[in-house]
């Protein structure tokens, strides 16, 4: 991971400078001006009211640096030429690949696509390594490439395009299907190849995601390798794979670097990150935050409200947790900061709406496209199994934000803002595009079609604002940032297939599971407790495990060695992989690392860890609500399957859960007044019960919401009758510290 550590001993140096200079130039009283005062004024070419000035030089640096990946460098002259023509050439050829297939196959396109984004790769991502005194850190990030950039970026072309090449390598070599008829015993020169293109594709994910990643892939290989030589009593123990049989398992077959990772990259991914960077590059980013502003702008909680509005909003954009919190923390923490949130508050709600936008519709995390290609379902089925959750979430969130408010004792701040009306009349346009998305998948068209036509709708509206036309050149913009935005993801979609090519040959995912359900076992025979003592393990190893790598890579090894475990048990296909889903997102939110509360921190100045337990605290919904996918049948209706009763039971009792925890993380009932310690911990009890879903359990946690309800009540009526009153802000703001 990369970041973390460095903005932890500097949160406040590491804060983007015009975002800073916004919050500490506030005027004095209680309006604040976001730039949302003009309709399509001319002066800012149409744009919603001033974005120019929203819109600081280092914001797109400042988030990559919180992203699972790596920043990349800032190229110019003839690398940036080279590198934006090869990524035109790459998306064009995504594009062209959804309408016109390559007749040759899928793996033929992978091949293809792979040679064009790896050398990417090497040229845009710099290599970290410091072999010179007094050269590397941010300076390398705005290197030009080296000669040995150069060198592995024509490696890596030739290593990957070696398969297609109708050119005799000795007995190696001699085109595509010369290639794939030696399957199972390779050439010496299909070895070499296949050895370096591995080696390759390691450094790639050290420069993009740090060293951890590569390490977790090694450990694999060595134990595809080494694996053998394990006691053959012990449960994880195999036959052995020698080293061609390992190299042939990940260079020419569909579960090693041309798997189903690779194939989600190649054919969902880059498309929606193309669609994202159209929508982006059309206004539609800014129009969002703008209207999420002018919808709460007289309200008391406006402040709270805007940044989770905003964090829901730009998620269907951005689908990155990290950059979603930087990009709405640039606008909105300068309101916040006036309406009185302490730095580390405000940076944990804009941390958790952040990593909402993983989690939100239409446009999930990646891992979500990988989803449906390994359940074999559509994209469609897996938004609607993510509905449900996801305004679970905000729920909880909002009745955080609702909560802190009043328990904080923040000021009520008066945006000067446009009507929500008058935005939406002049630029509700941006909203097209997402909405032809949901009609076409659920008329039956592919996701890949969806999205590409989306796009096209998204680039021809940008010409209803003459500030966002999307000319040529423009477009051409959007193309290779696009490309530019999956190269690290592809990079670490091809290293996956080392994970499961390597689960695949020795059988790994089922030993591993067995070992996580017999764990679970030898604390009770008795299945339900065995049910949710394997899931409560999955979360804590899922989470531990997404500390440590990327979404991505985090779901596939999950889904392979933790995701059978849950299936042994019973628990449907769909509830485990959004179970696997979901914990992997979380990785974001979770301390030590939790990316998007270091993005925060960097934003608001504030502490770094209380930042991190704040942020968990406005997630808390997230980490819970998936325990109730497994733990129950009945949990499946909060994935939208089975009868509108089940559905409808399953959100209700959720949404009481979600409630009652907010009340007992925040001290405060809404409405009522503030809860002490003995009706916080009925209501966190009976926010734990309700998970259960079945109806012995959910009368349990009814009765203990009502109970801590009254106690609660009862607290305001003793208070009331001394004469004091149900908590200040100041005492509550001193309770809170």
């Amino acid at each position: 991971m990369n970041g973390p550590a460095q903005a932890a001993n500097e949160p406040a140096e590491t804060a983007p400078g015009p975002a800073r200079a916004s919050a500490d130039s506030d005027p004095p009283g209680d309006i604040v001006h976001p730039g949302l005062d003009a309709i399509a004024d001319e002066q800012h070419g149409g744009q919603p009211g001033g974005a120019a000035r929203r819109d600081p030089d280092g914001l797109p640096e400042l988030a990559a640096q919180f992203e699972d990946e790596k920043p990349g460098r800032m190229l110019t002259g003839s690398a940036n030429l080279l590198v934006g023509t090869a990524a035109v050439a790459v998306g064009v050829l995504a594009l062209w690949q959804v309408f016109r297939p390559l007749p040759q196959g899928s793996k033929y396109y992978l091949i293809i696509f792979l040679a064009g984004v790896l050398p990417l790769v090497f040229l845009a991502y710099p290599s970290g390594l410091r072999l010179r005194p007094g050269r590397g850190g941010t300076a390398a990030t705005r290197s030009r490439p080296t000669a040995a950039d150069w060198s592995l970026a024509a490696l890596a072309l030739v290593a990957c395009l070696y398969p297609v090449l109708p050119i005799p390598f000795g007995s190696g070599g001699g085109g595509y299907d010369a290639f794939l008829d030696r399957q199972g015993l390779l050439a010496p020169a299909d070895l070499v190849m296949g050895t370096g293109l591995l080696v390759l594709l390691l450094e790639a994910c050290r420069r993009t995601t740090g060293w951890i990643l590569p390490a977790v892939c090694l450990l694999f290989l060595g134990y595809g390798y080494y694996g053998g030589l394990l006691p053959q009593s012990w449960p994880v123990a195999h036959a052995g794979l020698d080293f061609s049989q390992i190299v042939d398992a990940f260079y020419n077959s569909d579960s090693g670097f041309y798997g189903t990772p690779l194939d989600v990259a190649a054919s969902y991914i880059v498309l929606f990150t193309i669609y994202g960077a159209v929508l982006d590059l059309s206004g539609a980013g800014r129009f969002f935050v703008d209207l999420s502003t002018a919808a709460f702008r007289r309200s008391r909680t406006a402040a709270g409200r805007t940044a989770v509005a905003s964090g829901f909003l730009l998620g269907t954009v951005s689908g990155s947790g990290a950059a979603t919190t930087v990009s709405i923390g640039a606008v909105t923490w300068p309101i916040l900061r006036r309406a009185g949130y302490p730095a580390e508050r405000a940076g944990g709600m804009l941390a958790a709406a952040g990593v909402g936008a993983i989690l939100s519709p239409p446009t999930l995390g990646a891992a979500a496209f990988i989803i449906a290609e390994y359940l074999g379902v559509s994209y469609l089925q897996v938004l609607g199994w993510a509905t449900v959750p996801t305004v679970l979430y905000y729920l909880g969130i909002l009745l955080s934000v609702e909560i802190d408010a009043r328990r904080s004792g923040v000021r009520s701040v008066s945006v000067d803002a446009a009507s929500p009306w008058r935005l939406l009349g002049r630029f509700g346009y941006h909203f097209a595009s997402l909405i032809v998305i949901i009609v076409l998948l659920a008329v039956g068209m592919s996701a890949t079609r969806a999205v590409v036509l989306a796009t096209v709708l998204a680039a021809a509206l940008s010409f209803l604002d003459r500030g966002h036309r999307l000319t040529p050149r423009r477009l051409a913009s959007a193309l290779a940032g696009g490309v530019r935005g999956v190269l690290a993801v592809t990079a670490v979609c091809a290293a996956a297939g080392i994970i499961t090519a390597t689960t695949t040959k020795t059988g790994l995912g089922p030993q591993a599971a067995a070992l996580l359900v017999d764990g679970a076992r030898a604390v009770t025979d008795d299945p339900v407790v065995v049910l949710v003592l394997t899931a409560v393990l999955a979360a804590l190893a899922l989470t531990l495990l997404g500390l440590a790598v990327p979404v991505t890579a985090s779901f596939v090894i999950g889904w392979v060695i933790i995701g059978p475990a849950l299936l042994n048990l019973g628990v449907a296909t769909p509830a485990a992989a959004m179970f696997v889903f979901y914990f992997a997102v979380l990785s974001e939110a979770s301390p030590p690392t939790a990316l998007a509360a270091v993005a925060a921190a960097a934003v608001t100045g504030g502490r770094l860890v209380p930042t991190m337990w704040q942020t968990l605290r406005y997630a808390l919904p997230a980490y819970l609500i998936p325990i109730a996918f497994v733990i129950t049948p009945a949990g499946l209706g909060l994935l939208g399957i089975g009868g509108l009763r089940q559905i409808l039971t399953a959100t209700v009792v959720l949404a009481l859960s979600v409630a009652v925890l907010a009340v007992a993380a925040g001290g405060w009932l809404p409405g009522v007044g503030p809860a002490g310690a003995p009706e916080r911990v009925l209501a966190a009890l009976a926010g734990v019960i309700l998970l259960r879903l079945e109806p012995v359990s959910v009368a349990i946690g009814v009765g203990l919401s009502v109970a801590a309800i009254a106690g609660v009540l009862v607290r305001r009526g003793s208070a009331g009758r001394s004469g004091g009153q149900a908590g200040t802000p100041a005492e509550l703001r001193e309770v809170t510290q």
